[in-house]
Formats: structure tokens, C-alpha cells, sequence
């Protein structure tokens, strides 16, 4: 049975023109006509310009978002004995400088200055409140985990930790086991603020934590017997000050997971990992009325999905009855009846890809995660057109509805205890045992309505990959990464006796393993379109060798190992051979040319060092892995340290100085005020950068410089255009097309060693390429999309795989005035994902 149409509908906060940009009377009329959907923020290739800040001034203190959790820097005087054993754990923080420009406080919500001295002054209420630092983030502020709970001796929690590695390790047994049914708590992680100008969870957590630390009921008493409640309380501090979505690097945190490109997103997989939370919501805004998930199809075809759907279906109904409960009215308060996606809406709010927070967490346990996505917009132009008060009335009804959905959950989540963790143990059960997958059905998932077929996502898991690694493999460097990637996300990987990577998928998180390694699969006739990424498999696009065992025995593995084995080495005479395939190999050589070395290139785009820099070398093969071969190759040039004019996503900003490069951010006004050329050898165009608004100054400025010119997508296409650069015109594909495609590379200096596939969003290609311009890089013929959604547009549907098969994907040439010029329509910088096509940019700047 096919679910309806829509019954409610929604407009977002990108279309505030119809949803109450002037202040609301409390007799106000219910908003105007919506969408059929909800419109989302972050849709779209990215575009969006880096911070201001420059990242690299990010402070830190040594201190990794992924490190494990850690008491805190300083006890609570008269703390608990158990302190750092049992709970609670107490911290005393240090509260940052008042910042008055803190944008929270304009909607009259808490700073993120206040939120040292409140968990400070909620610790001291009693003995259920915990607080941790989990990390902190790209700029250095502290994220602070929150834990309530009835107190546990050392003893105590020792028995905890051990009944959830069973949980995980020995599921079948823990199963069976009388302990784990009586005393095992439930983990419940509530995130906040992942978006930082998405505020009102975090205000809402604090309000439960006070209610938690003072009641005196016995249902609370109960509840904290039973439950380990873990709220995150601001999970992108930088984005809460700054009222940005994006933290303090430009990323948006809830795009990161299966990359973790950020401190941020790293900390919360910790939490993730080390907690093992069952249930999890993640707090957003704005969609009116109050969003609450589980989603649309498609839905993630790794997970459990009939496990998921049973417990996330009945909490989202607890949630709406909670929500709907306050009072809110539309012709009162402008707030609709809370939304079920998976129940309301045929498509259009997916669960498929794991880059969201509550996608991630089932491939580490959860049996139910949300996301909550509050309904009255307080931010983006509503932040600056509305009055304060009318600003200030929206984030406590914000405030209200994110309190009803985590007491909600909080409620159902104790009332449900036994089965949901009995139902975390099957998931985990079912990936350790290599058993097939349910599909979902009414039969298989009693209590939801409206299952049909277009609910059904379920995939073969093979028997397991295997990561080669040997000394005449390319992809040593990448292999190293792509492992300690697996380690990272709680996958076990085994080494064989010849020195081969074994990802056994006989394990419990044998989804985390497969989302992770897996091709994908083209699911471009499933719905109508994605409105973000569809494909990423990391066993494509991360540069290492992955070969898949569908059947049949795989390498039996000598030991489980806790990381990759080290990679660098130097050939012990000789000059040395660096391959140019992968950004830790960039870093390397543009650290040597940045200290003087004579550095030269060959005709495939390695690099040649001389003997005289085998310490340096040295130094750099251990810190980060590369290899430096010997060679008798003399090299065809000199390579020469790159810097680079900029006009780039913050994404591709972060992997450009991933690889060393020294990089400028301009803009278009950047160079109408006179940008100094001279300290730039290389153009890189993929956002914002318009030539045709460039004064004739500019333009001429720009000329004769001599600058090469690296273009990205259709701004770089336009950008080259413009300037009448190469001769080549770009064809747009479907601008909402997304994947993982194979290409054909032509070798050479820029696709030399390069991988059969890469990364696209609005693809690109050219044809009628002039005299010179050479064809680096081509889709694959037939339909190149491997992974992702990819259909034609528009009524005779041109713009598909079909039409850019076998097209130039990157093309290089030489431009009227000398400069090299290179276009790329793919992303190979994406979000920093694609780490293994990352090298074809580095090689193309570094070829002038």
C-alpha cells in the first residue's frame, strides 16, 4: 500500500516570504499557502563563501575532537569519590570572555559564554548531573557533554561499560542475558545546535537538565534509574556566536559524518561510539509545523531498517502528541500541527545518505533517531528583518516544541526499555551472525501505516572487502587513511599474514563497514530527486584498492588491528620518486618546495626530489606516510611552490590547504580594489568570482600577470568564458545530478595515476574543444553515474549520463596570453570527501 500525497504541508526557512516575516499578533491569521514539501537549507551544490576567519587561526590546544572522553580539567570540591569512574563526573569549567555580540542574544537565548557558569551551578544541584569536555571545536571553543543519571559507583559503571561491550561484541549472548534485561540503562544522546543559527535545542536541553537534576517524583527517579540521558549541549559553538549555520571552517557539521573532515563531527561520533546511544534526536529548525522523523524514501539500504522504522514510527508519535499538546495554534501562534515525513509526504525528506547525524547513528546502535526540526523561523532574513520581540516569542515556542520531543522521547524510551535495547542487540546480532536483512512490510513492521514497496531498501552484503597493501602499490598512502578511517567509525578490520587489510562483514556493525565501502547504487528511478548527495562511497573515492569477496572464503586474517600499519619510507640511495596521487603526497612536496628544495617534475606528474633531501624526506615519510622511491629519472621541469588567488566553497579551501598549498581567498570586489598579483601564481575559480563585473583595470591587471587560471564547475566554466581563456564549451548536465561516476583518465601530468572514478554534483562537460585544449579526463561510456541520482531534465530530458558519456571531463590548454588553464566539471574537492581525486587538482596547480 502506497502512502498518500501529502496531508500536512510546510514551508521552510528559505521561503520566508510566505511564513511570517512581520511580527504575529496573538489573533494573527495562520500563514499564507505553503509548499507541498519542505524546502531545506544546505540543498544544492555547495556555494557558500569560506569565514572570514582564517581557519588556521583556530585554537586548538593540541586537544583532537576524536579523542576519547575525559573527566575534565578539574574536579568539583567534595565531588563524588568515583570521580572518573563512576557518575557523576564532575567538571568545574572555565567560562570563555562575555562576547556581547553573541547572536543568541538578541533572541533573548543563552550565549554560549553562559553555558560554563549554568552547567557550573547545575552540577552543584545534587548528584544526577555530569558534565565533560568532548572535544572542542575548529575554533577552539569547548563542547560540552552533559550526562543525568541516577548515581553509579565505579563499580557501577565498570558493570555498564561491560554489559554494552557485550551488547556489541557478544550479542548472541547478550541476548540471553538476565543482567543485561535488568540493569543495563538506556543510552539516549539528544545533539543541539549542530546548525549553529538553529539555536532553541540547546536552551531546551538545559531547562531538562535543571528539571532532571530537582525533581523529586518518582517517575523521574525511575526514569534515571533505567536511562543514561547524554545531551551535547551545543554540538557548533562557533555557528551559535556567530549565527552561522556552518562552523567556524565554513562546513556544515551535519553534511560531515562518514568524512569527519571536522573536530566537531569527530567528537560526536566518539560519543557515539563510547556511549552507544539506542535513541538519539537532533535538534534543527525551522519547518512549521514541528518536523519530527522518520523520513521519506529513500531510506539508507544498510540499516536494519525494520528494527529502525518500528521504534522511530512509535516515538515520532509520542513526539507529535507531545508537541501538538502545547496549545500552539495557526491562527494564534502561526504554528501548524506537528509532520511525520515517512506518514505525510511521498518524498522529498530521505534517510539515504549517512552524511546527516541521525542517518549516522543507526550504523552505531540506534534503533530510533530523529530529526526535530522546530517551526518558527528566527533565523537568516528573519533575524534581521523582524523585531526583537517578535524574534524572542518565536524561540520560546521554539524552546517549548524541542522540550515536548526530548521529554517525549525521555517517556517512551523508559516505557519501552526492554525491547529497545533488545532490538539495539538484534541489530548487532544480525551483522555478527551474516544474516540477511528484513525487508519492511506491515507484516514484518506491525503499527506503521502505509508501507509499500517504495519502502523497500535492503542490499547484499558480500562476504567482505579486501584493502591491498604492498610495495608496488600506488595506493599504500591511501590505504593507511582508509583503514584508520574503518578504525575510527568502529569497524574491525584484520590483517592477512601478506600484509592485506580483511574487513570481515561478519561483524556487528557490518552496515557502518558497507556504507563505508560499498559502490552505492544509482537510484536515480527510485524518486524524482535528491536534494543532497546520493553516492559517496569511500571505496571509490578515497584512492585506496578495495576489492570486494561476494562468495567464497576471504584471506584469513593473522590479528585485528587497532590502526594501519606505518607507510613512509625513503630509498636509502639516490634521488627519490614521489608519486603525486594522493594529498598527503602534495603536502609533502609542496613542504620541500616551500623549503628551497630543487624539486622537479616528470612526464607523468610524480615528482623527483634529490638525494641531497633524503633527511627532509625522511622527516616527512614518517609524519605523513608517503613514500619516497628511488629513480634515475631526471625529471622534464622544475616544479615551483604554488600560491594560490582563490575564489572557492570553504570546502575546497580546507582541502586545498590540506595539501600545503598557500592559499589567498579573493572576490570579485577583491580585485577591483587592486589585488597585488604578486603574490599569486595561480587563479582558482569555482564560486563567486565574475568576470564580466570586473572593472577594465581588473581585467588587464588579471592579463598580464601571466597567472595560470584552475576553474571548477559552471563558475569556472563561465569564469573561462568570459575571459576567452580556452577555446571550450561547457555543457550543463541536470544541476540536481549527484554521484559517483566512472571516468577515463589520459594520463599525464594532471590525471597521471589517477582513479577510474570521481565525484560529481551539477556535472559538467565539454565539447568542441579548440586547437590545444587536451581532454584529461573523460566519463565513461554507457552511463557513467555508478552511484547517486542522476536523471535528464526538463521535457526531452537531455542533461543525463547518457548525454555525457564519453565527454571531456577535465580539459587543459594554454591560453592567447600564456597561461595555463584548467577546467574541471567534476567536484573533486567536494565537502573535503574525495580524497583519492584531490591529487588532480593539486597536480593542476602545480602546472604552470
Amino acid at each position: 500500500m502506497a502512502k498518500p500525497g501529502p496531508v500536512l504541508t510546510t514551508a521552510a526557512c528559505t521561503a520566508l516570504g510566505a511564513l511570517l516575516l512581520t511580527a504575529l499578533p496573538a489573533n494573527a491569521a495562520p500563514p499564507g499557502p505553503r509548499e507541498p514539501r519542505p524546502v531545506r537549507e544546505g540543498a544544492g551544490r555547495d556555494t557558500a563563501a569560506p569565514p572570514l576567519l582564517d581557519p588556521s587561526a583556530a585554537r586548538t590546544d593540541g586537544l583532537r575532537g576524536d579523542a576519547p572522553l575525559a573527566g575534565g580539567p578539574t574536579a568539583v570540591p567534595g565531588a563524588s569519590p568515583h570521580q572518573g569512574g563512576g557518575y557523576p563526573r564532575r567538571t568545574v569549567l572555565t567560562a570563555p570572555p562575555a562576547d556581547l555580540a553573541d547572536k543568541s542574544i538578541r533572541l533573548g537565548l543563552a550565549p554560549y559564554h553562559s553555558l560554563a557558569p549554568r552547567l557550573n551551578a547545575l552540577q552543584r544541584l545534587g548528584d544526577r548531573v555530569s558534565v565533560e569536555v568532548a572535544g572542542r571545536s575548529a575554533r577552539g571553543h569547548e563542547l560540552y557533554l552533559v550526562t543525568v543519571t541516577a548515581p553509579e559507583s565505579a563499580a557501577q559503571a565498570r558493570e555498564q561499560e561491560r554489559m554494552r561491550e557485550r551488547i556489541e561484541n557478544a550479542p548472541g549472548a547478550a541476548a540471553k542475558d538476565p543482567r543485561i534485561k535488568a540493569a543495563y540503562k538506556t543510552p539516549v544522546l539528544i545533539n543541539n545546535n549542530i546548525h549553529g543559527n538553529e539555536w532553541e535545542g540547546t536552551d531546551a536541553a538545559l531547562e531538562l537538565v535543571e528539571e532532571l537534576a530537582r525533581a523529586t517524583d518518582r517517575k523521574t527517579a525511575g526514569l534515571l534509574a533505567t536511562t543514561r540521558v547524554h545531551l551535547n549541549v551545543t554540538a557548533n559553538p562557533d555557528g551559535r556566536i556567530a549565527g552561522t549555520r556552518a562552523n567556524g571552517n565554513g562546513f556544515d557539521l551535519n553534511r560531515d559524518f562518514v568524512t569527519a573532515s571536522q573536530p566537531e563531527t569527530r567528537a560526536i561520533r566518539r560519543i557515539a561510539i563510547d556511549r552507544q546511544p539506542a535513541v538519539m534526536l537532533d535538534l534543527h529548525g525551522y519547518v512549521n509545523g514541528t518536523l519530527i522523523e522518520p523520513t521519506t524514501p529513500p531510506h539508507g539500504e544498510n540499516y536494519e531498517y525494520d528494527l529502525f522504522l518500528k521504534n522511530s514510527y512509535a516515538n515520532a508519535l509520542g513526539m507529535e502528541k507531545a508537541v501538538n499538546a502545547l496549545g500552539y495554534t495557526a491562527a494564534k501562534d502561526g504554528v501548524e500541527p506537528a509532520v511525520i515525513p515517512f506518514r505525510d509526504w511521498p518524498e522529498g525528506w530521505d534517510d539515504w545518505p549517512p552524511i546527516f547525524t541521525p542517518q549516522y547513528m543507526p550504523f552505531q546502535g540506534a534503533v530510533a533517531s530523529h530529526t526535530i526540526e522546530f517551526p518558527l523561523p528566527v533565523n537568516n532574513a528573519a533575524y534581521e528583518s523582524l523585531p526583537v520581540a517578535e524574534l524572542r516569542r518565536r524561540a520560546a515556542v521554539n524552546v517549548d516544541v524541542a522540550g515536548a520531543a526530548m521529554r517525549a522521547t525521555l517517556d517512551w524510551a523508559y516505557r519501552n526499555r526492554a525491547s529497545v535495547i533488545a532490538d539495539q542487540i538484534e541489530t548487532f546480532r544480525r551483522g555478527a551472525a551474516g544474516e540477511a536483512q528484513r525487508p519492511v512490510s506491515e507484516e514484518t513492521v506491525p503499527g506503521v501505516p502505509g508501507i509499500g514497496p517504495e519502502d523497500v531498501y535492503t542490499t547484499t552484503f558480500p562476504r567482505g572487502y579486501v584493502i591491498p597493501v604492498g610495495r608496488s602499490q600506488r595506493s599504500a598512502v591511501a590505504a593507511a587513511r582508509l583503514v584508520d578511517h574503518l578504525i575510527a567509525n568502529d569497524v574491525r578490520v584484520g590483517r592477512a599474514a601478506d600484509g592485506s587489510y580483511v574487513v570481515d562483514l561478519r561483524q556487528p556493525k557490518r552496515g557502518m563497514a558497507n556504507v563505508i565501502l560499498a559502490e552505492g547504487r544509482d537510484i536515480s528511478a527510485d524518486v524524482s530527486t535528491m536534494y543532497d548527495i546520493s553516492g559517496w562511497s569511500l571505496g571509490l573515492l578515497w584512492g585506496a584498492t578495495v576489492r570486494k569477496v561476494t562468495d567464497g572464503p576471504l584471506p584469513t586474517a593473522v590479528r585485528t588491528v587497532r590502526s594501519a600499519a606505518p607507510t613512509g619510507r625513503v630509498a636509502p640511495f639516490g634521488d627519490l620518486l614521489l608519486w603525486l596521487d594522493d594529498p598527503r603526497e602534495l603536502a609533502a612536496v609542496n613542504t620541500l618546495l616551500a623549503r628551497g628544495v630543487k624539486v622537479r617534475r616528470t612526464a607523468d606528474g610524480s615528482a623527483v626530489v634529490p638525494a641531497s633531501a633524503r633527511s627532509a624526506a625522511g622527516e616527512l615519510a614518517n609524519r605523513l606516510g608517503v613514500v619516497f622511491r628511488a629513480t634515475k629519472e631526471r625529471g622534464t621541469a622544475p616544479l615551483e611552490r604554488t600560491r594560490v588567488a582563490a575564489s572557492v566553497t570553504a570546502g575546497e579551501l580546507f582541502a586545498l590547504r590540506e595539501m600545503g598549498f598557500e592559499v589567498v581567498p579573493v572576490s570579485t570586489e577583491s580585485l577591483n580594489a587592486g589585488f597585488d598579483w604578486s603574490a599569486a601564481d595561480v587563479l582558482f575559480v569555482s564560486r563567486g568570482l565574475d568576470h564580466g563585473r570586473l572593472t577594465p583595470a581588473a581585467r588587464e591587471a588579471l592579463r598580464a600577470s601571466g597567472v595560470g587560471v584552475v576553474g571548477i564547475g559552471s563558475a569556472g566554466a563561465a569564469f573561462n568564458a568570459a575571459a576567452g581563456l580556452l577555446k571550450a564549451t561547457a555543457v550543463e548536465g541536470n544541476g540536481d545530478a549527484n554521484g559517483v561516476v566512472a571516468v577515463r583518465n589520459a594520463g599525464g601530468a594532471i590525471t597521471g595515476g589517477a582513479p577510474g572514478h570521481t565525484f560529481v554534483y551539477s556535472p559538467l562537460w565539454f565539447t568542441g574543444l579548440g586547437t590545444g585544449v587536451r581532454a584529461e579526463q573523460s566519463y565513461g561510456t554507457g552511463s557513467p553515474l555508478v552511484s547517486g541520482h542522476w536523471r535528464g531534465s526538463g521535457a526531452d530530458g537531455r542533461g543525463g549520463p547518457a548525454d555525457a558519456a564519453g565527454q571531456a571531463s577535465v580539459v587543459s590548454g594554454t591560453a592567447a596570453h600564456g597561461a595555463p588553464v584548467v577546467l574541471f566539471g567534476t567536484e573533486p574537492l567536494f565537502r573535503d570527501h574525495p580524497k583519492g581525486v584531490f591529487a588532480q587538482v593539486g597536480r593542476a596547480l602545480l602546472t604552470r
